[in-house]
């Protein structure tokens, strides 16, 4: 586990290795809203959305309306562990 300094404090988990998330992923939770990873390093957890992933694909690049769309949230490992679970259909394929 990372220095004190690298870590984020979680209400439900304690201390723990920050992860970025979309606020739809944080959100919505009556439905599957898509899990697409951003970074191919394991130790760089983040992820948003289906519609995020789209927006981002039409403005390409993290134009500030994007930004404003996806409104980033900071969650510890296991709440995006959690996250991705619940974002992830059965057959392990997002959305």
């Amino acid at each position: 586990m990372p220095d004190d300094k690298s870590l984020i404090k979680c209400g439900t988990h304690g201390s723990r290795t920050p992860a970025v998330v979309c606020c739809h992923q944080v959100n919505i939770r009556d439905r599957i809203v898509g899990f697409v990873e951003n970074s191919s390093d394991p130790n760089d957890l983040q992820a948003w959305c289906d519609e995020c992933e789209q927006l981002f694909l039409q403005e390409e690049e993290m134009t500030e309306a994007f930004r404003e769309f996806n409104n980033f949230k900071v969650v510890c490992d296991f709440c995006y562990a959690q996250i991705k679970e619940r974002n992830t259909n059965f057959d392990g394929m997002p959305g």
